[in-house]
């Protein structure tokens, strides 16, 4: 029998060896059973009734299943063993027996025995086969639905690698780690050939006891040239290792963690994270605490699932990426830093969305204008990502070109607007036409395309001298107003209609603000997170701004820390600004007669007015620039005329009439005899310009020591006509 089934055993190994991979399959005790089961057919005769197979091989067909093995190499194996075991009795028959009776007898009962034997154990072998591949088809399948559930949740690529892990080391193996290309991370394109540099960002340990990890989290590291992992990152090929369960023996691509825990793995799976063409990564599984070893059916179906996950980092990757593009161009778009003024002390913060909804387009601003007076705006572009961003930007740069020419904010609100119906009109037209590079990218989940663009918009002018503040909205939430003894209003202005709807008109309201006063600006962003209750939000903000605080900054971070969760579902912009007024002994204003002989008494108050500020390195710079704009104001302009001059940060003189004619600045030619006093005043001058009121204008230019050590040495020269 032993010879019989060493023979068996040779066949079965040289004909069918994938049945020799896994012991739990096939072994030579399985052979030396079923042997054993023919001869003892063939000895108890033909009244014995029918064989049995072994009690263990049912369950072995099972294993054959789950080790992914097809059932043909079973039936093989049978029908090889059945023809052995044959031909081996056959030739011996005629050494017991020289009667062909006997010989032909007994021929024909070994076949019935080995072939009712093996019809009715690969009968039993097939259906237990089939139960567990029907089995084991309804775990993949479960398994997979799991992970579409579980894995790609959100677009945080370290949550997601994370997902597959957990998900990894629950059903499939006993470690898992996941190593992402430090190249894709940083979006610096393909890497260098032959140059791996990873990062870890995710590992998961089934059970308790939990090996050290060799590769901290997130820690750059590369993997030998020529190992697995290197294989799978340049060819984009899985593989399958194992190891005998020796404590000398080891994987070559194990990275559990201690030696020690690395000796216990005895198994492990090599997967690229590919997807779209590229790879993002690879990730490893281990088993040390399963006994069972990894097959090819485990292989292709880890390559499934880490398929599918792929695509979420994938996904998780274009949006980190693209958020933190929009975010860029959002911080580059906003002002770094406030322009230095008088007439208020800002504080200022903008926070993006969480990373759901991504960057938005709020937006604050702080302007200062002639008259030492000072705009403040704040606004929100309807949407999310790199297109609102832009535009946010554009609006912007709109707004510090119509403050520059010192609209009123009514006026101002109604130029924008006529600018968001513009731009809408060239999205929506770029849209329906087709457009290449950037039209339809950088959208946030909200889906905004390139067509209709809509804004809100509040605009405020204060003047440090008159100490009032000039309001208009555009579909923007109402400002509040702190006093000085604490009490928060929330300022009742005229609504408006938000931007890019055109038709309507926009109001303007004065408010007086006393020195001191606190004004609080912002987007509807401060107030999402009480949803439509608006009332209930707008009361949470009274509460944190009548809260004392140090300082504006900590007043900033007391209102965002009390009405923000810890990730917003919009962005927020605000702006708090504390008025401060200039007295009279900043500002000195006279009435002048429309008389030419008012010129010389003008500067002659300039010259008293400029040595009690102790400005003497100005008298004969604001003497002439103060004698250039009188002169005009009496040859093109109307009575009543303003001389006013205000000592801040510099001198500003301006002059004002009831004309509302605007002077322009031209090249006087040689035998002009005109045109060279505005000339003379933009070489002396910091800045100047004119500003319009509801009845005539004012000319103003802002003077420094800068300017004032210049002189008249300087040439006259480089500038056209306006």
């Amino acid at each position: 029998m032993d010879a019989l089934t060493q023979e068996v055993e040779e066949a079965v190994r040289r004909d069918v060896p994938e049945l020799w991979e896994d012991p739990d399959v096939m072994a030579s005790q399985n052979i030396a059973e079923h042997v054993a089961g023919v001869l003892y057919g063939l000895a108890r005769g033909p009244d014995g009734g029918a064989l049995e197979p072994p009690a263990g091989e049912v369950a072995r067909a099972g294993r054959l299943a789950r080790h992914a093995k097809p059932v043909t190499a079973m039936l093989r194996a049978f029908r090889l063993g059945q023809a052995v075991i044959v031909d081996r009795l056959l030739a011996e028959l005629p050494r017991l027996t020289d009667d062909p009776r006997l010989i032909s007898e007994a021929a024909r009962r070994l076949m019935e025995v080995a072939t009712d034997y093996v019809d009715r154990t690969s009968e039993r072998g097939v259906v237990a086969f089939q139960e567990e591949h029907d089995r084991r088809v309804r775990w993949m399948l479960s398994v997979v639905n799991e992970a579409s559930i579980r894995i790609g949740t959100t677009l945080d690529t370290v949550r997601t690698a994370q997902e597959l892990a957990d998900l990894a080391t629950e059903q499939i193996a006993d470690l898992a780690t996941v190593d992402l290309l430090d190249s894709v991370l940083r979006e610096r394109g393909t890497p260098p050939r032959g140059v791996h540099l990873l990062r870890r960002i995710a590992r998961s340990a089934a059970g308790d006891e939990v090996p050290e990890p060799a590769i901290a989290w997130h820690q750059l590291h590369t993997y030998p040239v020529g190992s697995a992992q290197d294989r799978a990152l340049t060819t984009g090929q899985s593989s399958r290792h194992h190891c005998d369960p020796s404590p000398d023996s080891r994987p070559p691509t194990v990275d559990p963690g201690r030696a020690a825990d690395a000796a216990r793995v005895h198994s492990c799976l090599v997967v690229p994270l590919r997807t779209r063409g590229a790879i993002l990564g690879v990730a490893q599984f281990f088993r040390h605490r399963s006994p069972e070893r990894f097959d090819d059916g485990d292989l292709l179906f880890v390559q499934d699932i880490v398929a599918r996950a792929a695509v979420a980092i994938d996904n998780a990757l274009r949006y980190t990426h693209m958020r933190a593009t929009a975010l860029a161009l959002q911080r580059e778009l906003l002002p770094r830093h406030t322009p230095g003024q008088s007439a208020v002390e800002v504080a200022c913060r903008y926070l993006p969305a969480g990373a759901e909804l991504g960057v938005g387009g709020d937006w604050y601003d702080v302007i200062p204008l002639s008259g030492a007076r000072v705009a403040l705006v704040v606004g929100d572009v309807v949407g999310h990502g790199i297109h609102a961003a832009a535009t946010m930007g554009r609006l912007r740069t709109a707004v510090h070109t119509l403050a520059d020419i010192d609209l009123p904010p009514d006026e101002l609100l109604t130029h924008l607007d006529d600018i968001v119906i513009r731009l809408s009109a060239e999205a929506g037209a770029a849209s329906d036409g087709g457009c290449d590079g950037l039209c339809g990218q950088g959208e946030g989940p909200e889906g905004n395309g390139q067509g209709d663009i809509g804004a809100t918009c509040l605009y405020a002018v204060y003047d440090p001298v008159s100490r009032r503040c000039t309001l208009a909205r555009a579909g923007h939430i109402l400002p509040a107003l702190v006093s000085r003894d604490g009490a928060v209003d929330i300022l009742d202005l005229p609504p408006g209609p938000p931007l890019g709807l055109g038709g309507l008109p926009f109001e303007a309201a004065e408010v007086d603000l006393p020195d001191g006063s606190l004004l609080a600006l912002y987007t509807d962003g401060l107030l999402a997170a009480h949803g439509d209750d608006i009332e209930a939000g707008l009361d949470k903000l009274c509460h944190a701004l009548a809260q004392r605080s140090d300082s504006l900054e900590a007043t900033c971070d007391s209102v965002l820390g009390t009405l923000l969760p810890d990730r917003p579902d919009d962005d927020v912009a605000l702006l708090l600004a504390r008025t401060h007024s200039l007295g009279d002994r900043q500002v000195a204003t006279w009435e002048l007669e429309a008389d030419p002989s008012a010129v010389s008494r003008a500067r002659s108050r300039v010259s008293r007015q400029l040595t009690t500020w102790g400005l003497e390195e100005l008298d004969f710079t604001a003497e002439l620039v103060v004698s250039e704009l009188v002169t005009n104001a009496i040859r093109y302009g109307r009575p009543p005329i303003r001389l006013r001059l205000i000592h801040d940060r510099t001198l500003l003189c301006e002059v004002s009439d009831d004309s509302s004619t605007t002077p322009h600045l031209r090249r006087a030619r040689v035998f002009d005899e005109g045109g060279r006093g505005l000339l003379l005043v933009a070489q002396l001058a910091r800045h100047w310009g004119t500003r319009h009121a509801r009845h005539g204008k004012t000319v103003w230019a802002e003077l420094d020591d800068s300017v004032a050590s210049i002189g008249l040495t300087e040439p006259v020269a480089g500038h056209a006509e306006l």
